[in-house]
């Protein structure tokens, strides 16, 4: 089931990824570009409204014809010269006002005394411009908005500009030019990509002058995370994508989670509509497939844990085995399974007597190379005609004669007379000295012997007869008259570190690899002769990976061989 699935659904399942990640990239190119273009336009369309405020703000201010005229009306004192300069004012600001019809209120505001005069319409009371979100200063300029209307008939959101008239008499007269309304509310509610879109106007500090959702974003506080170089971002669950006019206020367009993603949910649950359908066709696909062939494989299954519970219990070897695994489960009847059970069941049967032929033979291996190791003489035989040699020795006042065959029969009983069992570090070193006796007596030269042991580590069980070879190895390479041989065993932490040292010949470095890697020929495997075979077998049964053994030996310069063997809990001290 699960292969079958998986087999139908990954082809699915990647080809929706890849157009997942290829839809889910043209949409939000789709919605960025309609926001951001949008946006551009609100940004241009506002930018237009400032400029076309500060065009007309000129023609009303000193430098215009309309702002000479109001300095000569205020320094007027004749009535009949004040009416005319009044009326004329009065014509050319409704001239003004005319030919601009994106212009809303217009007037002159007095700031000392909060009046105003010349208002195209009527006027809120309690008039204040200063009092409106400020946008942005430029050239002695102040730019308001967007804010609710000074017009007392309207209450719709405007641009504002308040401009100092520059009369040579007064500083605080301004002229207060509004955008009309309709035009300011038709540039903020445009949505550029049929979502809902909210706007907020920043000025140059990133302080909120204006904004459409003032739960989210107040107005007078500053914009989160604000930056000059920042142009989209997310907070509170809102997209927001940023322009920055050339005069340094930025205009915002600000769009709800919920219907930036709208349209790519819309393709995302269809997605995974289609996905739930061929799931349920594949499942049901798997199903028809599992129910034609579960009852073959059960009975296969059934026949192998037959077979498994079986061989727990043992079974014969050779034909027999054959025979029984043949009359086990009846058949499928489905002859590809047939055919595979019985080759099955041949195959058990012939492992099993496989089985029983190797252990056969390992047995017999290990038995003979336990008597081709340990049992080369009869040990009984041998011990008894020593003592006899002794005796006679001992009757025919032969001192040496007597000395060597004692040795030579603690040796042998030694090594021979308690095979299998363990010995200790001070019953070896015994030994030795046994060993190193025969070896005086036996060769025609002398050599000196140190044998340094730790206290500590003297009763310390280890195998038997493994320091013979070692000294054995010193004797055969080169010693002479002045030959030296060194045997130290120290506790070094949890391991008793034992080192056979002389200053013979030595070995060549092709002697020391063969030495640790290739088996002796078979001609030295008898007797004494074990050698260095023997000890890294035993050193391997007893220790496993625990145990080192280490040579080092140059020509000339004699041979060092150190065995490392790892303490057991018991023995270390």
């Amino acid at each position: 089931m699960i292969l079958f699935l998986g087999s139908s659904l990954i082809p699915f399942l990647s080809i929706g990824a890849i157009s997942y990640s290829t839809i889910y990239s043209m949409l939000q190119n789709k919605i960025q570009s309609g926001i951001v273009s949008n946006l551009k336009g609100v940004q241009q369309s506002l930018e237009n409204t400032l400029t076309n405020l500060n065009h007309v703000s000129q023609q009303l201010a000193f430098e215009g014809s309309v702002g000479r005229k109001l300095d000569l009306l205020l320094a007027a004192k004749e009535p009949y010269e004040r009416s005319r300069l009044t009326e004329e004012v009065r014509n050319e600001l409704s001239l003004i006002t005319f030919t601009n019809p994106n212009i809303g209120l217009t007037l002159y505001y007095f700031q000392k005394e909060g009046t105003t005069i010349f208002e195209n319409m009527g006027v809120k009371d309690g008039f204040a411009p200063e009092k409106a979100p400020l946008l942005g200063h430029y050239n002695g300029i102040s730019y308001y908005g967007p804010h609710p209307s000074s017009n007392r008939f309207v209450n719709q959101i405007v641009l504002s500009a308040l401009r100092r008239v520059e009369l040579p008499d007064r500083q605080d007269v301004y002229v207060y030019i509004e955008s009309g309304f309709r035009l300011t509310s038709g540039i903020l509610t445009g949505d550029g990509f049929g979502g809902k879109v909210a706007h907020l106007i920043l000025d140059h500090d990133g302080r909120v002058a204006y904004s459409h959702i003032p739960s989210v974003f107040p107005v007078d506080s500053l914009f989160p995370g604000f930056t000059r170089e920042g142009t989209s971002g997310e907070y509170a669950g809102h997209y927001w994508f940023r322009e920055r006019s050339s005069q340094g206020w930025s205009v915002l367009s600000v769009i709800p989670a919920g219907d930036y993603n709208r349209e790519m949910n819309r393709w995302w649950t269809q997605v995974l509509l289609s996905s739930l359908v061929f799931l349920l066709i594949s499942l049901l696909l798997g199903w028809l497939l599992w129910k034609m062939v579960y009852k073959p494989l059960g009975a296969f299954h059934g026949e192998i844990e037959s077979m498994e519970k079986q061989s727990g219990q043992g079974q014969p070897g050779g034909e027999s085995a054959v025979e029984t695994a043949a009359s086990l489960a009846p058949a499928t009847h489905i002859p590809e399974f047939d055919d595979l059970l019985q080759r099955f069941r041949e195959m058990r049967g012939q492992i099993w007597t496989l089985f029983a032929e190797v252990e056969q033979k390992e047995k017999r291996r290990a038995d003979l190379e336990v008597e081709k190791l340990l049992y080369q003489i009869n040990p009984h035989f041998l011990m008894n005609t020593l003592d006899t040699v002794h005796w006679l020795a001992v009757l025919h006042g032969q001192g040496e004669i007597d000395r060597l065959v004692q040795s030579l029969n603690k040796l042998l009983y030694y090594n021979l007379g308690k095979l299998g069992q363990e010995s200790t570090i001070r019953e070896e070193l015994d030994a030795l000295q046994q060993y190193l006796t025969l070896q005086e007596i036996r060769y025609d030269f002398k050599f000196l012997v140190r044998i340094e042991a730790d206290e500590r580590v003297l009763d310390t069980p280890i195998p038997r007869f493994l320091l013979q070879p070692l000294v054995e190895n010193a004797l055969y390479h080169g010693l002479d008259d002045e030959g030296l041989i060194e045997v130290d065993v120290r506790q070094e932490g949890s391991a008793v570190r034992i080192i056979v040292q002389d200053n013979g010949a030595g070995m060549s470095e092709e002697a020391v690899r063969r030495l640790l890697e290739e088996p002796p020929p078979e001609e030295r495997r008898v007797g004494m002769g074990i050698g260095m075979n023997y000890v890294k077998r035993m050193m391997a049964i007893h220790y496993g990976e625990g145990a080192g053994l280490t040579i080092r030996s140059a020509a000339g310069e004699g041979t060092r061989i150190e065995l490392r063997l790892p303490l057991t809990g018991e023995d270390y001290t």
